[in-house]
């Protein structure tokens, strides 16, 4: 089974239609699935859309969270899913043909040592960023951060992604981070656990405006970024 987890803060306006879009593309790809919208402290009506659209589609899941907090959010579906393949989409960001890809790359052939998270990623060769210059430019700030703090192999660790829930549950459990480094610090164990990962090129275009400002989300990083680094320890010495 594939587990599909969307958070959603104050998505009234968009919650509704990627629900059902993801919903009916799964059924097209004929694939047994599941859909966990964690809704995180909205202050609009998200809840109650959430709820009218689990009453409509029997695959979709409705959490509830107090807290807005991207990240928990994000553990709570995962760790609620029930299939062997768990799949991080955005309400604003999703995309079923990255997904099919993804699928594709993470089986690799029947290869056990395949790899075990696929990234769609707006950084790698291929891939298209419209967002706005200031928004591309903190990205590649953060990222060149990972790759030289924390070894990261990757050029993106946020947006989509398909994840071997079979193999990362023991990571996943492990994460201490919530906000916008969960998904980040669960890449990062995955890699020094041993574990392959890959990332396929995507567009991305945004749909509405970030909900966090670049001002506001800079400081909040930094001092993630210092939690991550106690919580996973420097990068391993290359040989």
């Amino acid at each position: 089974m594939i587990s599909i987890v969307m958070p959603a803060y104050n998505e009234a306006g968009l919650l509704g239609p990627s629900a059902r879009e993801v919903v009916d593309g799964m059924r097209a790809l004929g694939e047994s699935f599941e859909v966990h919208i964690v809704e995180n402290g909205s202050t609009d009506g998200t809840p109650a859309i959430a709820a009218r659209i689990a009453e409509a589609l029997p695959e979709v899941e409705v959490h509830s969270m107090r807290v807005a907090d991207y990240g928990e959010a994000l553990r709570t579906g995962l760790l609620a899913s029930r299939g062997e393949i768990g799949v991080v989409f955005d309400v604003d960001f999703y995309d079923l043909e990255f997904l099919k890809a993804a699928l594709d790359v993470l089986d690799a052939g029947g290869d056990p040592s395949g790899p075990v998270v696929v990234v769609g990623s707006k950084r790698a060769p291929g891939s298209r960023d419209e967002r706005s210059p200031l928004r591309r430019a903190a990205t590649s700030v953060f990222t060149w951060i990972l790759h030289r703090g924390f070894g990261l192999s990757l050029s993106d660790t946020h947006g989509m992604k398909v994840l071997n829930l079979g193999v990362l549950r023991p990571a996943l459990q492990a994460c201490r981070l919530g906000a916008d480094l969960f998904d980040t610090e669960l890449i990062i164990r995955a890699e020094r656990s041993g574990w392959r990962v890959a990332e396929i090129p995507v567009t991305v275009r945004e749909l509405r405006p970030a909900r966090t400002s670049i001002a506001r989300r800079v400081p909040r990083t930094l001092v993630g970024l210092a939690r991550l680094r106690l919580a996973v320890g420097r990068a391993p010495r290359q040989t």
